[in-house]
């Protein structure tokens, strides 16, 4: 069966959603609630995780081996190191990414007591005061501090305000939708990636499409702090498509459209199988697709391989520019790997073997190594390419 239809309005609109509510990662209550939400009005079944993660899935033709798709809900943001005796807040990071971008961000700090605004600055913010010592500041968290948006103008100040050490700080998406198809904002990782599978649940059931096997649809929770799918993920799962944001970037070959499919990260390899199956699947069914390899990147197949997981991984992705950082992307990304999604969900299962965990050497897989064709053509050569040919 060929790629669903997927709904962009649907899928624009879910993503906005996503991105209204504050996730940074130890603070996901309110989007699991949201997401579960979503998914019961869908009619999707779901269970939660203790701490949240959530497991939804798709009854199957068959139930003798399963699949999953896995994104995550939480974000980056940040946490209150130390109440400093100014009244501002020293920050650490949560997950990883550069203080450069944090730099004027506006933000809420989540205290016991209830929420304060304010905006994360370089330690030497006002060019009347520091002139071009300004540009002269280093990058990095220990230069940058948080000013709340109270009457804060020393420790005890902060104190009494309820802010304590530790507090979580989430950072302002931001959000825009441009009439062209881009998107612009902090956190399209990953709850683009979550939009579009919530898009990809959509048309399974407007189409009353039912995959070849029961399929897990997975929303971890703590990726961006190396956890996410090693607590959501169970053992009866045989292969686990990741969805998550490609790196946009010069040397990079990822794109803002198409589906990027990722051949290995920091981590190693992905799967060959399955990334090659996924990759036969966009070319069967049109979808714009390229191959990159990541360098500096990790995701939820790390974490459940790390933890012990015998399954197949690999990795479909949205490219986004500026990745972790003022983050772009294309609808026409994500709208191509929900297709791609559904296209999976619905193709057959080929590697029968991988219903057990164990089992003996009969179907086991083959990589090929056969010798590629080098035959040169006779024809007239063009562009300067022997191996182009055009008719006599």
């Amino acid at each position: 069966m060929a790629r669903l239809q997927i709904d962009i309005d649907y899928l624009a609109d879910q993503l906005k959603k996503l991105l209204e509510i504050p996730s940074p990662t130890g603070f996901t209550d309110t989007v699991v609630r949201a997401t579960g939400e979503e998914l019961t009005r869908l009619g999707v079944p779901f269970e939660l995780t203790r701490r949240g993660a959530i497991r939804a899935w798709l009854d199957g033709k068959a139930s003798d081996q399963r699949r999953a798709v896995i994104s995550h809900l939480d974000t980056l943001g940040a946490q209150v190191k130390q109440i400093k005796e100014n009244g501002r807040l020293e920050l650490v990071p949560i997950g990883h990414w550069s203080a450069r971008f944090a730099e004027g961000a506006r933000c809420t700090i989540i205290s016991d007591r209830g929420s304060y605004r304010g905006t994360i600055l370089p330690l030497r913010a006002s060019g009347h005061t520091y002139g071009e010592g300004v540009d002269k500041l280093p990058v990095g968290w220990e230069y940058v501090e948080l000013r709340v948006d109270a009457l804060a103008k020393s420790h005890n100040d902060v104190q009494r305000l309820g802010i304590e050490v530790g507090d979580l700080v989430a950072i302002d998406p931001q959000p825009e939708f441009l009439d062209n198809g881009f998107i612009v904002s902090r956190y399209l990782d990953n709850k683009a990636g979550v939009a579009l599978m919530l898009a990809a649940l959509e048309a399974h059931k407007r189409e009353k499409a039912v995959p070849t096997v029961d399929t897990y649809w997975l929303f971890s929770i703590s990726e961006e702090v190396g956890v996410g799918a090693s607590a959501v993920l169970s053992h009866d799962v045989a292969s686990l498509v990741v969805v998550d944001n490609g790196t946009s970037a010069p040397g990079q070959n990822s794109s803002e459209f198409g589906v990027t499919i990722a051949m290995a990260d920091q981590s190693g390899p992905f799967d060959y199988h399955l990334t090659h199956k996924l990759i036969q699947l966009c070319k069967e069914n049109e979808i714009r697709h390229q191959r990159d390899v990541f360098r500096y990147y990790r995701s939820d197949s790390a974490s459940a391989i790390e933890a012990g997981a015998d399954v197949r991984t690999a990795l479909a992705t949205f490219g986004v520019d500026a990745s972790h950082g003022y983050e772009r992307i294309n609808m026409h990304a994500l709208r191509s790997v929900a297709e791609l999604l559904t296209a999976y969900t619905l193709s057959p299962v080929v590697i029968e073997r991988d219903a057990k965990e164990i089992g003996p050497m009969k179907g086991f897989t083959e990589q090929p190594l056969e010798e590629a064709s080098q035959e040169l053509g006779t024809g007239a050569r063009t562009n300067g390419d022997p191996f182009v040919e055009t008719e006599e």
